[in-house]
């Protein structure tokens, strides 16, 4: 009884725990295998040169929220048919504690809400760092906050390295399964290339579109084109200084 209130605490403690994101969508079925809720954390000190999502990159961005309000998010996913969880940014590994406590959970409400004939939905973390940095750059236990992803796509975005490869935006990144569940989910799409057309979907929210998914080359730059043709035109854009 002891050690089920302790869980109890435990779990109380992680879902109190603050987290600042960027946004949060479900469904995304491009940044990964499946419908997905995708998350992204606020905050990255990489600033590689062509990032897409610059306004990720301030750490005092994007808004306040608790570890318990993104399970919540994940959750409802779940409760409709949610195949999988990605979390991106921004770094996640900039908020290290805050993305444990997430996996954890996330486990915990996956399991919950597995049902017979059906594939576990997976954890997949984007993250800029490498696992040769460690411990010169990235220290152990930072990246340890990983442990409880099923696989992990890594590597700075270099824009002057394109690749085909899914869910990847330049050659240098590796998409890393981690766990048996990854090595299942993730085995066919290691050297799985994009097939023609776009690789990103957008989604307009009043007089803001998002655009969800790895770019390939030109790509933005096509998106604005065409809706520029449509008389649409956009004021900022994520990807521009």
């Amino acid at each position: 009884m002891r050690r089920e209130g302790g869980r109890m605490k435990e779990n109380t403690a992680e879902a109190a725990r603050p987290v600042r994101i960027a946004d949060g969508y479900f469904p995304v079925e491009t940044l990964g295998p499946g419908r997905r809720l995708a998350l992204w954390f606020q905050g990255c000190a990489l600033a590689c040169p062509g990032c897409m999502s610059r306004h990720t990159w301030d750490p005092a961005g994007g808004r306040a929220a608790t570890v318990g309000e993104l399970l919540q998010l994940w959750e409802a996913a779940l409760g409709h048919g949610a195949e999988g969880l990605t979390v991106s940014g921004g770094e996640p590994l900039a908020q290290p504690a805050a993305l444990a406590a997430l996996l954890r959970g996330a486990d915990r409400l996956r399991r919950r809400h597995a049902r017979v004939g059906r594939p576990l939905a997976d954890l997949l973390v984007y993250t800029g760092h490498e696992p040769e940095e460690v411990p010169e750059v990235v220290p152990d236990e930072v990246w340890a906050a990983l442990a409880g992803a099923d696989a992990v796509v890594t590597g700075r975005f270099r824009a002057g390295e394109p690749t085909d490869l899914v869910w990847r935006g330049s050659a240098n990144q590796r998409l890393v399964p981690r766990t048996p569940l990854g090595v299942s989910r993730y085995a066919e799409h290691l050297s799985r290339t994009y097939p023609p057309g776009p690789r990103v979907s957008v989604r307009a929210q009043g007089t803001h579109a998002r655009v969800y998914g790895v770019p390939g080359r030109g790509e933005l730059r096509r998106l604005e084109t065409g809706l520029a043709a449509d008389g649409i035109r956009l004021r900022e854009a994520s990807w521009r200084p």
